[in-house]
């Protein structure tokens, strides 16, 4: 009989940042890394007794390099994975975003490449379903469909 595996909740956060383009187009920022081609959204894990919105935002701008701004909540995606002999099940929280400063040349060393992208392209790009689905309901909730 095979052992199960131990299970245990984790829990991220992160956003959509976004702004218009000079054609009023919704563009969104995506991540990217070379060793194992995925593209996502930028999201991370709270520190000890952070506030969920305060780990979306810290995340956001250690992940692009941008500060931001807050704005509704998008959502959350759940999904099952399994590392290090464990099998988790994740929550990550989203929320719309906007930046206020910096810039995605500052972002820090997880992504190989921090870009903005139209909400259309980024949709064709983010790897995973759930997150491609966080764009498309962005972009509804700016009036943008897709």
């Amino acid at each position: 009989m095979a052992r199960r595996l131990p299970i245990q909740q984790a829990i991220s956060a992160g956003g959509v940042v976004w702004r218009r383009s000079p054609a009023g187009k919704v563009e969104v920022v995506v991540c990217g890394r070379r060793s194992d081609r995925v593209w996502g959204l930028p999201k991370g894990t709270p520190d000890p007794d952070e506030a969920i919105e305060q780990t979306a935002i810290r995340e956001v701008q250690e992940e692009t390099g941008l500060k931001v701004s807050l704005g509704d909540e998008l959502g959350s995606i759940e999904y099952w994975f399994t590392a290090n002999g464990v099998r988790y099940h994740k929550h990550v929280h989203h929320w719309l975003m906007q930046p206020i400063g910096g810039d995605v040349s500052l972002h820090d060393h997880e992504f190989d490449f921090v870009c903005w992208l139209p909400a259309d392209q980024a949709l064709a790009t983010l790897t995973h379903d759930g997150e491609r689905k966080l764009v498309a309901e962005a972009a509804r909730k700016l009036g943008e469909a897709l």
